[in-house]
């Protein structure tokens, strides 16, 4: 039941809502105080008479109506950007505007209209109008069911956990409305993700679920508009209840469409294929299919070599498509890179041509007010952020067996529980209180893990309930017990300092009443209880589990993610990211456990993702087509790795990787805690500088520059300077250095140097003299990481130019380099507070995404081939 906050905050949003194109500044803090000057005038009493639910309302604080002010300017403000789209080259010489400007003028529209007015009671009205927008890009792209035959494939891309599930309900609503007859909807590998699919759908499109008016249905089910929904929450496809519910299904006499959800596996689509052969013998001619490839990185790729049969999911999903005439597939995902390294030439005569979006790409913005990636690892300074100590970690390997025993928690995790448990209890001093809470705990792929984390979770917990249960209501119950007082410590510790004014007092009451709602559940495919999320009862809970609480499984409210697993492909690792999101009036309470590794390698995803998009939208700009995207894209630094995940050659003896560094920035960020290592690199640094004494030289406001610099003195500097690395890929440090000594010796081209200045201590050597850089180092166990992983300034690139392009370049680093003629060698000087300087440097490589030059090829070993294969094993769904 939802409490007095929500509910008052409720109604001043429908009253805001019905006006919302007349909002100007200051008018929903207008319409805040009215609504509680007007329930203080005829009491909480008569005024709970206007609210749906009628119980009693109790009295707001002061703080209560600052929040919902804030909520309430925070929900309304939230803007939407569309988004970006690339189109084949076929796809160019269709009629892309056969829905925007034809059908749906023409339409009733019964299913779009009808989804549309339920989103708007949840949803920021911009958020509403970019979905409406960026579904009619999406429709225009696909087929029209009117015309003779079409084969389109495309994809969207969103961001994990953003609303994907939201934008392709809009979809399969308005391509319902546009003719299709024939929906399907492949969802992810598992039974909770695709019966969380399936409710979803039933609210958007269907309007029913298990016989009861749901979602969009509610009040606006008309029995003549049903769609004919073949699966349901609790049943995935099965031909028998198909044939059943069907009634020998005819597309030519049915007027409503057909929906399907299946779970993405070999035998659910094999059902689908084998009823529809029942059905219709040949290829069906005159109906239109649509098909939503929900997370299609995952099991839709084809990861066999090209001479030999498809994988069988892929398989199965290429014979679906040839059934039908008129079909469209969309791949929906947010981790696209196997979708983009599907050769797009691969064809066959049974099966047609593969899931490559050749016909367009197309990605989604994200809402102003998404809890993503870069806010968490990028913009947050690290307060959303807790390192896991070295000593937790050894209490469960990262890599470890199935029969590992756990003895206890690390300490740690302990916090981590306690944590949640106030946030529970913070979000009922909030008003949130009828929200649902959870807690990730991701820490293997094993079940057996799995089981033991879960019994040693719920111990501790019912200490901490029974200990809160006997002393909570004391006055200063820290002082009767230890367990109450660890608890205030990680209050005042973690929470207090960046909260809303919340008092330990209050939080202590408030755990008191709330502790005994909070549940343990395992969440994979053999778990006895099932995770729940029910509309009647508010659900607290910590879930405990593996690969089935990643790829789209949504945890509700969650808060506190204790995540010990680690991978170096940017897939799995964003998909196991189960904290991204919306978090309205609780994002100060997020906070994630992981160990620093997986910190710098989430940070790496972020500036490759950030990366692929820009490639996007260049691509976009210059009317490019997803072939050559695909074609950028692998040969991208930050797709080495990615390659080699979808080309899993076990008997491979010798590997080649491409890289293109043109339109590229490499830094070395990454600094090695040898101080004799640092002193030669400097030495290194002065050594160039020697050489360059008698080389013309410019000033650039107090930094120097030398132009037209011979290649050898770059290359020998490269051999000279030690790079800090992890793997010789230069993955995780950004510093592919084998790749670029080879670029130095494979381009015979003049190069430019730079020597930057700053604000920190001088140096003085020869004719150079300058106040070298402060930066901040960060202890990162074997290294130090240059702070924010960026060493020079926003126009550090533009150094080069001459002065009137170099002014309009000012700080867009991609379009100084596209405007660099010459690689540019940038020397930094660092003042981090040392007795001595330290020494980093980066390279500008000119052009972008667009140039024509070589790749750079590297040849690697078979050693380092097959341990790259093995950092990527995924989770066995045997042990899960």
């Amino acid at each position: 039941m939802p409490d007095t906050y929500e509910r008052i905050k409720d109604f001043i949003t429908s009253k805001l809502k019905a006006r919302q194109s007349q909002l100007d500044d200051g008018d929903i803090g207008v319409e805040v105080q009215n609504t509680r000057k007007l329930i203080a005038e005829i009491g909480p009493d008569v005024f709970s008479r206007v609210l749906p639910d009628q119980s009693p309302l109790v009295d707001l604080s002061d703080s209560d109506w600052v929040r919902m002010e804030r909520e309430l300017e925070s929900h309304f403000n939230v803007r939407m950007k569309d988004g970006i789209l690339i189109r084949g080259a076929e796809q160019q010489t269709r009629d892309t505007t056969w829905w925007s400007n034809k059908v749906r003028i023409q339409a009733e529209n019964f299913y779009w209209n009808r989804y549309e007015k339920y989103i708007k009671t949840k949803l920021p009205p911009d958020v509403v109008s970019t979905i409406d927008k960026d579904t009619d890009l999406v429709m225009n792209n696909i087929g029209d069911p009117s015309i003779g035959s079409f084969d389109i494939k495309g994809m969207v891309v969103g961001h994990v956990q953003s609303g994907k599930t939201g934008n392709y309900a809009g979809l399969v609503c308005k391509a319902a409305d546009s003719g299709y007859k024939f929906i399907v909807v492949i969802a992810g590998g598992t039974n909770n993700l695709r019966n969380q699919t399936q409710h979803r759908l039933n609210e958007a499109f269907v309007g029913l679920d298990m016989g009861q008016q749901v979602g969009a249905g509610i009040g606006n089910s008309p029995p003549e508009r049903m769609p004919i929904c073949l699966t349901t929450t609790e049943r995935d496809f099965n031909r028998t209840d198909a044939d059943r519910n069907s009634q020998g299904l005819n597309f030519q006499i049915i007027t409503v469409p057909v929906l399907i959800v299946i779970k993405k596996n070999t035998s659910a689509l094999s059902n689908v294929i084998t009823w529809l052969r029942n059905q219709y013998r040949n290829r069906i001619p005159d109906h239109s299919m649509l098909i939503i490839d929900d997370e299609s990185d995952y099991a839709s790729i084809n990861t066999n070599d090209a001479d030999k049969d498809p994988t069988q999911i892929n398989k199965r999903i290429r014979e679906l498509i040839t059934m039908f005439n008129k079909g469209s597939y969309v791949a929906y995902t947010a981790t696209p890179y196997a979708n983009i390294f599907i050769d797009h030439e691969a064809t066959s005569d049974a099966l047609g041509d593969d899931l490559f979006p050749k016909d367009f790409i197309y990605a989604l913005d994200a809402p102003t007010n998404y809890f993503g990636a870069r806010r968490i690892f990028i913009e947050s300074e690290d307060r959303h952020l807790i390192p896991i100590p070295e000593a937790d970690l050894a209490f469960l390997p990262l890599r470890h067996k199935k029969d590992t025993l756990i003895a206890k928690l690390p300490e740690s995790m302990y916090e981590a529980i306690r944590l949640f448990v106030i946030n529970v209890a913070i979000r009922g001093i909030r008003g949130q209180g009828g929200s649902h809470n959870s807690m990730l705990i991701h820490a293997s792929r094993f079940t057996l893990i799995h089981e033991q984390l879960t019994r040693l979770v719920e111990e501790y917990l019912k200490v901490l309930q029974k200990e809160f249960s006997t002393f909570g209501m004391l006055h200063e119950p820290e002082r009767q017990s230890t367990h109450i007082a660890e608890t205030q410590n990680t209050f005042e510790s973690i929470v207090e300092p960046a909260g809303e004014g919340e008092d330990w007092p209050t939080v202590a009451k408030s755990i008191t009443a709330t502790i005994s709602s909070l549940i343990v559940r395992e969440v994979h495919q053999r778990s006895r209880i099932k995770l729940e999320y029910r509309s009647d009862i508010v659900t607290n809970a910590i879930a405990v589990g593996g690969a089935s609480l990643s790829r789209g499984y949504t945890l509700e409210g969650l808060s506190v993610s204790y995540f010990m697993r680690n991978t170096v492909f940017y897939d799995t690792l964003m998909q196991m990211g189960r904290w991204f999101g919306y978090r309205p009036g609780y994002e100060d309470l997020c906070r994630i456990y992981m160990p620093e590794m997986t910190i710098d390698h989430f940070r790496t995803i972020i500036e490759a993702t950030e990366d692929l998009i820009d490639s996007l939208k260049v691509m976009a700009e210059n009317n490019r087509t997803p072939n050559e995207f695909g074609l950028a894209v692998r040969q991208h630094p930050d797709s080495a790795l990615q390659i080699t995940a979808r080309n899993k050659q076990r008997n491979v003896h010798e590997f080649y990787f491409s890289m293109k560094l043109d339109g590229q920035l490499k830094e070395t960020a990454y600094l090695s805690k040898d101080n004799k290592v640092r002193k030669h690199n400097l030495a290194a640094i002065e050594r160039v500088l020697d050489a360059l004494a008698n080389h013309s030289i410019e000033r650039v406001g107090n930094s120097y520059l030398w132009r037209d610099v011979n290649r050898n003195l770059v290359a020998r500097f490269l051999d000279d300077y030690n790079v800090y690395s992890i793997d010789r890929l230069g993955i995780t440090t950004r510093m592919p250095i084998e790749f670029v000594k080879k670029y130095v010796a494979e381009r015979e081209i003049l190069w430019d140097v730079a020597l930057y200045s700053g604000k920190g201590r001088r140096f003085d050597r020869g004719t150079v003299n300058l106040n070298t850089e402060e930066r901040k180092l960060d202890s990162k166990g074997s290294h130090y990481q240059v702070r924010n992983r960026q060493v020079s300034s926003g126009n550090a690139e533009s150094i080069a130019l001459d002065g009137d392009l170099r002014d309009k370049v000012g700080n867009d680093r991609r379009l100084a380099r596209e405007n660099l003629s010459k690689p540019l060698l940038m020397l930094h000087l660092l003042d981090t507070g040392a007795d001595f300087l330290d020494a980093a440097f980066g390279i500008s490589f000119p052009g972008n995404v667009l140039s024509t030059e070589e790749t750079i090829k590297l040849k690697i070993n078979t050693v380092y081939y097959q341990d790259l294969l093995n950092e990527m094993e995924p989770d066995d769904d045997e042990t899960e």
